[in-house]
């Protein structure tokens, strides 16, 4: 299994190597040059089995052995689930009418990132151990991604984390997640920006190779391919336990499996695509808030950022670049790199293409998709507590607002997916008029001392921030470089 950039400028790397990058050199993402199909023999092999159990499968399927053993590869997986809440670590449940949601947030920081994220330290750790060299990871999050970053990797030998988050558009929770840790490899900025704000010095960042070569500099963002991976495995998960597929009869069509997916980053729904491409038999919808551009360039091929990000109540979805739709297209058109490289490239410089009609007509065929207001947010979140007594966190009641507005197909079970615990968004559940009351770890958060540095706008902030975070990359290196220094 090798892996190439989306872009075409790049080949024949290998899961190592693809780990400890972000972008590729030619600015592109990295994806499998092939991918490997599941045929219904081996899903029905695979039903029953527990989760952790699924992700080592889909893994062993992009990681070779020679380069993490199976039996390694095994207790790296169970090592990076043990600490879930619930035994199962990922949990379904089944509400009213067929409302059946995939509940991912079992995690530390209570958010579906937890799982990918995870996984993904455990193994950048186990090739640091390995290759006794240190890296430096920089994360730009919208909310939950910086927070589980944190919480993966604090305190690990070998690995300084750098995290940039936009003050005032995340949650106090997710905040505190990120802030109240004080261990010596963490470093929190906070940005007077968006979450795409600060995605624009991190792209340059990464592609100064210099920098990224002599500094062990990585991304544990969703453009990091170990983190889709990990993804696939949700989707194989939900579709082994409940597409029904162990009543389908040897030779006939597997049944098919619904799944509707809260859209912003577009990692979620990209992982879903892929494993469609595998050969499981999933329809994909992908539903967004306010910032509607996935839904936009489905439904008009209208791929353009909005003037500016939306703040809506469903915060980790505020996002006007769906990065990993890269991945997707590069897929529909064929993993024609030249096309996707000309496309991806006018939409950085002017933040706006327009597909094809044939480009959106195979979007289409592929992936469904919808858009929820604040209302709509807060009108789903009552429903389903009124209905099931079960609350709904406002990422989640973006999903499920298509339980209640859109017909259910006949035949074909539907699954939502749960990408946070309500836990974490207090403001909007209270906004609702729901019941709230807050686990004893997140009250604790409250009394824990904070730290973080601040990014200031300025006339020219983009480039500020960049000097700014490249200095502290630099600097973080060099003094841990001088520590594990051998005495003269």
């Amino acid at each position: 299994m090798q892996y190439c950039s989306t872009r075409g400028g790049v080949g024949g790397w290998s899961f190592r190597d693809v780990l400890f990058s972000g972008y590729a050199p030619d600015g592109g993402m990295f994806m499998p040059e092939t991918l490997p199909v599941l045929d219904p023999d081996a899903l029905r092999s695979w039903r029953g089995l527990s989760y952790p159990r699924v992700v080592v499968e889909v893994a062993s399927l992009f990681i070779p052995p020679q380069l993490i053993p199976r039996d390694d590869l095994g207790v790296l997986v169970e090592e990076a689930l043990s600490g879930f809440s619930v035994p199962e670590v990922v949990r379904v449940a089944r509400l009213k009418d067929g409302l059946t949601v995939l509940e991912l947030f079992h995690g530390e920081t209570l958010a579906f990132k937890d799982l990918a994220m995870s996984c993904t330290v455990h193994f950048l750790s186990y090739f640091l151990k390995k290759e006794s060299r240190r890296a430096v990871v920089v994360v730009g999050t919208s909310g939950d991604t910086g927070g589980s970053a944190i919480q993966s990797a604090k305190g690990l030998p070998g690995l300084d984390v750098v995290v940039v988050y936009p003050r005032g558009r995340v949650t106090p929770v997710q905040e505190k997640h990120m802030t109240t840790c004080l261990e010596d490899n963490v470093h929190v900025f906070a940005a007077d920006g968006s979450s795409d704000d600060i995605d624009q010095p991190l792209r340059r960042l990464f592609a100064d190779q210099q920098l990224v070569l002599s500094h062990g500099l990585m991304s544990l963002n969703s453009v990091n391919w170990s983190r889709i991976l990990i993804q696939l495995a949700h989707f194989v998960y939900a579709y082994l336990e409940l597409s029904e597929v162990e009543r389908a009869e040897p030779g006939a069509a597997l049944p098919e499996l619904e799944v509707v997916v809260p859209t912003g980053g577009a990692g979620n729904i990209a992982a879903a695509f892929i494993v469609k491409q595998m050969g499981v038999p999933l329809r994909l919808v992908a539903m967004v808030n306010a910032n509607d551009i996935v839904h936009r360039t489905v439904t008009r091929g209208d791929f353009s950022m909005a003037d500016k990000v939306t703040q809506t109540l469903a915060t980790a979805i505020d996002i006007q670049d769906p990065y990993n739709m890269e991945r997707v297209f590069w897929l529909l058109l064929g993993r024609d790199g030249a096309s996707v490289k000309a496309m991806m490239e006018e939409f950085q410089r002017s933040h706006r293409h327009s597909l094809s009609e044939e480009q959106r007509r195979l979007l289409s065929d592929v992936l469904s998709t919808g858009a929820v207001s604040d209302e709509g947010i807060l009108e789903t979140m009552r429903r389903c507590w009124e209905e099931n007594l079960y609350l709904l966190c406002p990422h989640t009641a973006v999903a499920v607002w298509h339980h209640y507005h859109c017909p259910h197909s006949w035949g074909v079970n539907r699954c939502y997916v749960a990408t946070a615990s309500p836990a974490k968004f207090q403001a909007a559940v209270q906004k609702a008029g729901l019941p709230f009351s807050p686990p004893a770890a997140l009250q604790a958060l409250d009394g824990l001392p904070t730290r973080c540095q601040e990014l200031r706008r300025s006339a020219d902030w983009s480039k500020d921030w960049e000097d700014r975070l490249r200095r502290h990359i630099q600097d973080v290196y060099a003094a841990r470089k001088s520590r594990s220094a051998p005495p003269p």
